[in-house]
């Protein structure tokens, strides 16, 4: 067996490990990273995507911290008209490529085995064995440093995960991937279509159906639970958006700040423009941080045929098997499996764990900022309690209640950061962050963004004080 050995072993070759490697690349010039990934190429879960999938953050905050993704303009047409563009799949798919193999590889620092499992083996150092899927050749590695599973919270995406339901023969389920194949397929077209699934990817595809001349009354939804989204005008980089994106966190932080339990606080996100529902006559009761236009949650108003009977649990011939009932199915439907999460609930750790780093969240809803700024304190900070202390696991909520926990943990980490020089710089100049470089360069006489960031500030002290009892009302909150 050959053997290598290596500083920082990286699980995944996906958004967060590269955007890990990439930070540690740069704050540790002596560092040697060997980086094992199942996929053939660099970008994770983005190989496995449909090709319709784009980001719902502007490209310009997204990736790794040393390359920009895209050029920074808005978009013309469509439904993100007017704002920072959004790269598609195959865009962000590219760009990893041009990461691994303009970046990483080129610094000679750093070792790439595709098409590989990781196995770890026991003992006081971390260590263990790279298997090349294709040959079965195994390379013994030994880390002097760390190993970073990088895969720990990775997303389930539709073309790669087993429906929870059944499916009756001569049924037509298919992933959205295949949707754009669509022309290629034997025997009738469709005449009806169902999408299964309530998250982001289902809004995708409605978007995409109606946009591609599908008619919205052969389109049926199956919708469990509905779900709160944000408005993307609060999420703009650009300094001419300071109203909506610092102005938006100022009314965030107020209505976090009056709310009286978390329903009130969503109703008070939505009065003050900062989210969005589907459809104005339900009660959503999950939030993913889903971002959408005005434009796309208009799109997807047209589809009237929600079904809301809960989970879906076979499909047959001629009908839908649903939690609290049936629907009849009509010959010619194809079913349209949006149902993989791509958040799949996990229990939190602590990130830094001796000889093994766990990339989560240290800011929602960011992966890609959260595993550079890990990538950092590991760098320059001395002991696990000390970076443990300024990388606080985020929990990612999944019913609307655990979004206060979501954001005070973001809260408390971001005024960490606030305190120490070095951080706060290195926060700042991160092209990841979003929005510290446009604060700061905010001008000292404009009274105007003056005013809308010791507003912001002020009722984000009022949201902390605030946070307890939203917590404490969440968490009595039945189910």
């Amino acid at each position: 067996m050959a053997s290598i050995e290596t500083d920082y072993l990286i699980i995944g070759a996906g958004a967060s490990g590269l955007a890990f490697a990439d930070t540690l690349l740069d704050e540790l010039p002596d560092a040697h990273i060997t980086i094992v990934d199942r996929h053939g190429k660099p970008g994770g879960h983005w190989n496995d995507a449909y090709s319709f999938v784009s980001l719902h953050q502007p490209s310009a905050f997204y990736g790794v911290n040393s390359l920009p993704l895209g050029a920074n303009r808005k978009d013309a047409v469509g439904t993100n008209q007017g704002y920072y563009e959004l790269a598609s799949g195959p865009e962000v798919s590219g760009y990893f490529n041009t990461v691994m193999n303009q970046k990483l590889l080129p610094s000679g620092r750093v070792a790439y085995h595709p098409m590989s499992d990781w196995q770890s083996e026991a003992g006081p150092a971390p260590g263990g064995h790279i298997t090349s899927i294709l040959s079965g050749a195994r390379t013994a590695v030994t880390v002097r440093r760390k190993v970073v599973n990088a895969a720990y919270v990775s997303p389930s995406v539709p073309s790669t995960h087993t429906p929870k339901f059944t499916v009756g023969e001569g049924v037509r389920l298919v992933p959205p991937n295949a949707l754009v194949q669509l022309w290629q397929a034997r025997g009738d077209r469709p005449t009806q279509f169902v999408i299964v699934g309530a998250g982001k990817t289902a809004m995708d595809v409605g978007v995409w159906l109606l946009g591609c001349g599908a008619s919205a009354d052969a389109i049926q939804w199956v919708m469990p639970r509905d779900s709160w989204l944000i408005n993307r005008a609060t999420t703009q980089p650009g300094m001419e958006f300071f109203k909506h994106n610092i102005g938006g966190q100022a009314e965030q932080m107020d209505a976090l700040s009056k709310a009286t339990s978390v329903q009130d606080l969503f109703l008070r996100l939505e009065a003050a423009q900062q989210m969005f529902r589907i459809y104005p006559d339900q009660t959503p009761t999950m939030f993913h941080y889903a971002t959408m236009s005005q434009g796309e949650v208009a799109q997807l108003r047209q589809i009237t045929r929600v079904i809301r009977m809960g989970h879906l649990r076979a499909i047959e011939p001629t009908q839908m098997v649903l939690a609290q009932g049936t629907v009849p199915v009509a010959h010619g439907t194809l079913f349209i499996d949006c149902t993989a999460s791509a958040v799949e609930p996990r229990p939190m750790q602590p990130i830094f764990q001796g000889g093994q780093i766990v990339l989560q969240l240290v800011r929602a809803p960011l992966p890609t900022f959260s595993a550079a700024l890990t990538a950092y304190v590991e760098a320059h900070y001395p002991d696990d309690a000390v970076k443990n202390n300024l990388c606080q696991t985020v929990p990612f909520p999944n019913g609307v209640e655990g979004y206060p926990a979501s954001v005070a943990v973001s809260m408390a980490n971001q005024f960490k950061w606030s305190q120490d020089k070095a951080l706060r710089q290195w926060v700042r100049n991160s092209r990841l962050d979003g929005f510290g470089k446009l604060i700061a360069e905010v001008d000292p006489a404009d009274t105007e963004k003056l005013a809308i960031l010791a507003r912001f500030k002020q009722c984000a002290m009022a949201a902390m004080g605030n946070m307890p009892r939203l917590m404490g009302a969440a968490a009595r909150q039945p189910g």
